[in-house]
Parts: structure tokens; sequence; C-alpha cells
């Protein structure tokens, strides 16, 4: 039996089958398509309108993990091209076998105020119970203080170091708008105001009558609208001659708000927050009731600590009481632009560095969840438009 040989004398090899070149193929795509995910961009779709009117419902963007350079793995031992769970299923796409410290990569940039970041989410949630850092929730919103800052909030204004923040162009807040003429969601939708029924988190209604009883007729008659809106729309309202007033509707400053971040300890609520000083790696603080509650769930959760045991008046470490804490890493806090829909650093907290996915920085698509007709179903000025 004689076997074939090329012309160096070695015997010639066989040629790939169809299905291993496919194979070949398909591995080749997937582990580029990793890399490229890993190092430089990723696309993320946004599910829920507390960006409103900046990014909306619907819209699908690339993230930028070059700005702020990408993180190694935390959790090396997961299905590629999958973040939670496998497409399609309630099965893990992970195994927390093995954690790895993780560390990050040169960016050519650092997060500033103003960005738009994407993160994962840094508070604990039923439904992630043993999630790592790195596969938690992926959550977007504008980075409003820096590690060192001082933010406040005031009748709705967030200062910064004492410095008003510029407000986002198309950001939303809550308005009473008092009118002599009943309106319709065709009214609103002209000017981008729209009831969301489709979002991840349920309903949210950016316009809605209200009403008062009359004295006379004990019946209830319209007095105005409630409207989530920019400023810039407002103050094209506030021409009609038929809308005798538009005033912000703002919670009252001193009065606590439940389930706002710091709220058991200062009487802090979604308009009226703060002076806070936002963590940053080195800073040391005394440890008190009232840092307690702003900065024990940040050494309990984000530092890497052991063994933590928090009471309101006490921190123990590893059974050693603690008069002072000096910080392991930055902190960022965060707000969405739609002021009075965000679950954000008001609620929760800080944002730690290693939580920080990247930045987003281009829409390339967007689909309208409740379009008035096929036509509208893709916002076509949306597309390809830069995040800012």
């Amino acid at each position: 039996m004689f076997t074939k040989k090329t012309k160096a004398g070695k015997p010639a090899s066989s040629p790939k089958s169809a299905l291993r070149e496919w194979a070949d193929s398909i591995l080749f795509a997937v582990v580029a398509a990793t890399l490229i995910r890993f190092l430089t961009f990723e696309a993320y779709a946004i599910p829920t309108p507390s960006m409103e009117q900046s990014l909306f419902v619907g819209d699908y963007l690339f993230v930028s993990k070059l700005h702020y350079g990408a993180r190694t793995p935390k959790t090396p031992l997961q299905i590629p091209l999958t973040h939670q769970k496998i497409w399609g299923t309630d099965l893990p796409a992970f195994s927390t076998a093995i954690q790895l410290p993780s560390f990050r990569l040169p960016g050519f940039s650092h997060v500033k105020r103003g960005d738009v970041v994407v993160f994962n989410y840094p508070a604990p949630r039923a439904d992630e119970a043993g999630y790592p850092s790195d596969l938690k929730t992926n959550f977007i919103k504008r980075c409003v203080a820096l590690p060192g800052d001082v933010v406040a909030i005031r009748a709705g204004q967030v200062l910064v170091n004492n410095s008003p923040l510029a407000v986002p162009v198309k950001a939303q807040q809550s308005y009473f708008m008092k009118t002599t003429e009943v309106l319709d969601e065709r009214f609103f939708r002209k000017y981008g105001i729209v009831n969301d029924f489709n979002s991840a988190e349920g309903p949210f209604i950016n316009w809605q009558p209200l009403e008062a009883v009359d004295e006379a007729t004990k019946r209830p008659v319209l007095v105005g609208y409630r409207v989530h809106a920019s400023e810039t729309i407002i103050n094209q309202f506030k021409t009609f001659s038929w809308i005798s007033s538009v005033e912000p509707m703002l919670e009252q400053p001193g009065r606590a708000q439940p389930g706002i971040y710091g709220s058991s300890v200062f009487p802090w609520n979604l308009d009226n927050f703060g002076p806070l000083t936002v963590p940053k790696k080195g800073m040391t603080v005394p440890i008190n009731e009232q840092t307690i509650a702003v900065y024990g769930p940040v050494i309990e959760r984000y530092e890497g600590q052991t063994n933590v045991r928090l009471t309101p008046a006490t921190v123990t470490i590893d059974g050693r009481a603690m008069t002072s804490y000096t910080f392991r890493q930055d902190y960022y806090f965060m707000m969405g632009d739609h002021r009075h829909n965000s679950e954000d650093s008001r609620f929760w907290g800080f944002v730690p560095d290693d939580h920080v996915i990247g930045k987003a920085v281009l829409v390339w698509l967007s689909i309208d969840p409740v379009p008035a007709d096929v036509w509208h179903k893709i916002r076509w000025n949306h597309l390809f438009s830069l995040v800012d």
C-alpha cells in the first residue's frame, strides 16, 4: 500500500470536510467577536425611560470600552457572547467556580462629569443573589460627580462643589401645566411626550390630566396636566395663549423621602439631597452615625473587606471596631436625565470604579415601542446620532 507524498517527501494532508470548515469559521467568528466585545465596543439596548429624552426606550447603542479601558474578566467561566443567562432560557451562562481579581486596561480617557456611562448595577437585587459584580444588570446614567466631589441637589438643581452643574439640554422633570383646553395623546406626541407601556420597568405616564372636585357640583373638573418634559419643550408651551401657567412639581426641602439614599439619617428627597462627598481612593472618613448611613454600604459591599458588620452606630471589620475608614477605590455619582423617573445614585448611592463598563457613544438603531404608525416605528432622526 502506498501513501501519496508531497515533493518534500511528507505525507499530503487530507482536505478539510465542509463540516470542519464551517466549524472552524464559526469558532473564528466567535473568538473574534468576543475579543472585539471585550476590548473595544459592545452593543446595548435601552430598556427603560430613565434617560429620556436624551436616550429612548428602544435605542440600540454602541458603548466604547476604549475610553476608560476594558476590565479584565472577573468571571472567566462563561459562555461567549452571553451576559447572565443562556439565550432563551433561565439557565445561568456562567460559573463562579473561578473568580479572578479584575484590573482595568489602559484607556485614553477617564470618566468625566457629563459622560453617559454604562455600568453594572451596584445595589443588591434578590434576583441577582450570588452574581459576581461583572455580571450584574447593566445600567446607563449620566455621571454628575467624580471621586472627591461634593454633590448636592437644591430644588432640583444639581450642585457640584457648590457650583450649579449644567443641565443636559434634553433633561426632563415634572411640571404642572394649567390650561383651558382639553389635550390628547396626539398633541403630546407631537412634542415627543409619549406614555410608555413597554419598558422593562413597566408602564410610565409622561403626561396625565389632573382633576379637582368642583365645590358647587361636587364633580371632578379638569384643572391641568402633569407633564414630564424638557425645559426647551416647556418654553414652547409657555408661548401658547391657552396655557395660563407652567410650574415645576418638586419635593419640598427638609422632607425625608422613603427609599432615598441616606434618608434614614438625613432629610433628603429626589429634589433636595446632600451635600455628600463622593468617595475617592485614599480618602479617609470618620465613623459615626451620619457617615455610616452613607458610607457603610460602600464599605460592606464594594471595598473587598471580609467579615464586615454594620450597626447604625458602629462598623466592625474582622472583629475590630473602626473609628475611621480609608477607601480603596474611586466612586461616581450617577443620575438619569429623566430626573423624576430614574432609579439612580439618589436611591442606591455610588458606582464603584470596578463596576464601570464604558462610555455610550453612538445610537445605531432606534425603535419606538409605541409608534403612531408603521412609518414611525423607526425613529429616523435618531439613527446614527452621537450620545452627548
